[in-house]
């Protein structure tokens, strides 16, 4: 068994409206087996995307660790954990969050732009992941020319921008229908095994469930179960 991503003891709170203390997570400590899919589930307000954001360097723990690959990504600053989950980690939402004034091939190339890559080289790259999501054909549509599903794929397409070992998805089948979910499922699921890539996704859809190799619950605020 690979470890990529490991916590120790996170927790997380915030204030109320009120200024009362929600505890949201109490040391949580999980393990991500690397060419998994790990999905996060429980009832609403359980903490899922909050843990998601956490392993994902996206939001920073009240105390507790995070470790990719042995690093704790809490000792970098700001600047540098950005520059960290930029290189390393991908993400996907519910919400495609695609820039609508650009196309397709362009979403994809912004990442690694930021990186440091040409424009050439970056839509090189571009058009060979919207080729491995089935939309190679659509790379100079913008968001609005595209559906519900088409949008979802160009989203995963930009998650794999800068070939990272690790792609944190928060609902990604949320707001498609069902053909299109089994499709967006299909592809996580060919990812895993053609690209050899790990995915730690927080869901309520059942179907992606039984697909899982892992599920981790939330309840109360700890992980209650993890089921193989």
């Amino acid at each position: 068994m690979s470890i990529i991503l490991s916590s120790e003891n996170i927790t997380k709170s915030y204030q109320s409206t009120k200024k009362v203390k929600l505890e949201v997570l109490k040391s949580i400590s999980v393990e991500i087996e690397a060419n998994k899919i790990s999905v996060i589930v429980g009832a609403s307000g359980a903490g899922k995307s909050t843990l998601l954001h956490l392993l994902g360097g996206l939001d920073r723990p009240d105390s507790g660790s995070v470790f990719y690959e042995q690093k704790n990504i809490f000792d970098f600053n700001n600047d540098k954990l950005a520059k960290f989950r930029n290189e390393n980690m991908g993400f996907v939402f519910q919400f495609h969050h695609l820039l609508p004034e650009f196309t397709a091939v362009e979403n994809v190339s912004i990442p690694q732009m930021i990186k440091g890559v040409s424009l050439k080289s970056a839509s090189e790259n571009s058009l060979r992941l919207l080729e491995i999501v089935g939309l190679k054909d659509r790379a100079e549509h913008k968001p609005a020319e595209l559906s519900g599903g088409e949008q979802q794929r160009v989203a995963v397409a930009r998650a794999l921008a800068n070939d990272p070992k690790i792609i944190f998805a928060d609902e990604p089948t949320g707001n498609l229908d069902s053909a299109n979910s089994d499709a967006i499922h299909k592809l996580l699921f060919d990812l895993r095994d053609n690209f050899k890539k790990t995915f730690v996704i927080v869901t309520h859809n059942p179907e992606l469930m039984k697909l899982a190799d892992i599920i981790l619950e939330i309840k109360d605020g700890v992980i209650k179960q993890k089921l193989f």
